[in-house]
């Protein structure tokens, strides 16, 4: 997946305008909780999937690997550093 970090926690909204795969969007909030999960997106459109509250980073990941992964609003969300 890809991880889209915010400078502050703010509502956000993203669309799928050159994305060819539906896609779930994990939205997180600053305690690093999921705040909301956006399944199965709909490809190449301009439409807006609003995070619904403030949010700290969103997570892309394949359409289904949500509920694949048994991802669930409130499940805490841990992000590895990188060297």
């Amino acid at each position: 997946g890809m991880l889209f970090p915010q400078h502050e926690p703010r509502p956000v909204g993203f669309w799928m305008k050159n994305t060819f795969i539906p896609l779930d969007m994990v939205f997180i909030d600053r305690n690093w909780r999921i705040a909301h999960i956006a399944k199965m997106t709909k490809p190449q459109t301009l439409d807006v999937v609003p995070s619904g509250s403030p949010v700290i980073a969103v997570l892309e990941l394949r359409g289904g690997e949500a509920d694949r992964r048994g991802l669930r609003k409130g499940d805490t969300v841990k992000v590895a550093k990188l060297r």
